[in-house]
């Protein structure tokens, strides 16, 4: 495959891209660390509800069709929030608005521990998706900022390895927080640490333009590979003209309710499946996840190690996609699986080629729009994905509801990577850069100067 350069974008700097960055400085791996954190913290928030499902299920007695809709009140919300999130973080700049996403899905979190019933869970869970709504724009948009193309499919990775890490976290805090303080202290207390990165952040980041303690020679290593840039902010609403837009949401579209599926019904799944209580649930939900991070990590570093040997962008992406794509296959066996480790090792397995999937289709919006666009493109697909695994939550719960069975819902799981990336070839097939008109210039961004 090929890849026409955009007019825009500049030529790679001489130095070889083994030995610059160890030349030139990592203060760029710091930002990617406070992303890694802040995602960390979104999935620890969600996931503790994906916990204590099966005790508050009980304790509360919700049933499964209850439980879907709590589930898909979050997905509401976050599919809401992104539709306005990406455009607000492209106008106020990535450290105003990052904060205050985190700022409200911090005290939504909270607000759970003073739910009693289904319709305040619902209440809660719809201002946290609200607020988290915001995580993966900025973070998309900060890597575009700060790291050179051939970095950002591995700076997507690391920080979004932050999700696995997350969802591994609650099964290790939350059934030990229950059983010394209660569920609700659940909440309170891991709510409450995002609260703290909100002030580092707001205390220690400024854009690279801003940020003194970023070297010359790494501001300029970062601008010698920045891709394509745009002279103006570029609105939400024509973004939708381009096919590149209409890639990246498809593939959120078809993978992200698979992603929901293991964070919010797995704990249900091992519980009903395998009669797991609270506290054995830990162990397959830790060894599931740490798979995930591998993959989040190894997925950005294939495409990354690809384009080193002189790949295309199209034929790294795509060809690292294509492996994560087949790799989720067997998890269509997990609802069948003769023993618990079985399930776990193949749904492992899968949620690892979902993290290294998602790393590189978050990636494809950096390599085909100008930074200016990056944060609204990455909400507009978000905005889908979250649409998808609403209806898709719903429809697990009426499944279950009706058949007891787990078996529809793993066999869509494993099938559903193929055809995105089907459609995203189809769409795209060299990962031309969107050549985007130029509107009325807008006034520049807000948050960085405060």
């Amino acid at each position: 495959m090929t890849h026409d350069r955009h007019p825009l974008q500049r030529p790679a700097p001489a130095a070889s891209p083994a030995t610059a960055p160890a030349v030139v400085g990592r203060y760029r791996w710091r930002v990617c660390a406070l992303l890694f954190a802040a995602t960390t913290l979104s999935y620890l928030d969600r996931q503790v509800l994906g916990v204590l499902a099966p005790f508050l299920q009980a304790r509360l007695g919700w049933t499964d069709l209850d439980y879907g809709y709590i589930v898909s009140a979050f997905q509401i919300a976050y599919a809401l929030g992104l539709v306005g999130t990406g455009a607000l973080i492209d106008r106020f700049g990535t450290r105003i608005g990052y904060a205050l996403a985190i700022g409200v899905w911090s005290l939504a979190a909270m607000a759970h521990a003073l739910a009693g019933n289904v319709a305040a869970f619902i209440a809660a869970r719809f201002a946290l998706g609200l607020g988290e709504a915001g995580n993966f724009p900025a973070a998309i948009k900060t890597v575009a900022e700060w790291f050179p193309l051939r970095e950002r499919a591995l700076a997507a990775g690391i920080f979004n390895a932050g999700a696995s890490v997350g969802a591994i976290a609650a099964p290790l805090l939350v059934p030990w927080i229950t059983l010394h303080w209660g569920w609700r202290a659940s909440f309170l207390l891991t709510g409450a640490l995002s609260l703290v990165w909100v002030a580092h952040w707001l205390y220690s980041y400024r854009a690279p333009d801003r940020q003194p303690r970023l070297s010359a020679a790494e501001r300029a290593y970062i601008e010698a590979d920045s891709g394509p840039r745009h002279a103006t902010k570029i609105p939400w609403l024509p973004l939708l003209r381009y096919r590149q837009t209409w890639a990246f949401l498809a593939g959120k579209f078809i993978t992200d309710p698979v992603w929901w599926f293991y964070l919010f019904w797995l704990p249900k799944f091992l519980h009903s499946t395998y009669g797991l209580n609270l506290v054995a649930l830990g162990p397959p939900l830790i060894a599931i996840f740490l798979c995930a991070d591998a993959g989040s990590v190894a997925g950005g570093w294939a495409a990354g190690w690809m384009l080193h040997r002189g790949w295309s962008p199209a034929r790294a992406r795509k060809t690292a996609m294509l492996i994560c794509a087949l790799a989720v296959v067997p998890v269509i066996l997990a609802a069948k699986a003769s023993n618990l480790w079985v399930a776990v090792a193949v749904v492992g397995l899968a949620t690892a080629a979902h993290q290294g999937w998602s790393a590189n289709l978050f990636t494809l919006v950096s390599d085909m729009f100008p930074r200016e666009a990056v944060a609204s493109v990455v909400g507009i697909g978000g905005f889908g994905g979250a649409v998808s695994g609403a209806l898709v939550s719903t429809a697990v719960g009426l499944v279950l509801e009706l058949s007891h069975s787990y078996v529809p819902v793993f066999v869509l799981a494993g099938s559903a990577y193929v055809v995105a990336l089907l459609v995203i070839h189809l769409l795209v097939p060299h990962l031309e850069p969107a050549v985007l008109a130029t509107p009325a210039p807008p006034a520049p961004p807000l948050g960085e100067h405060l």
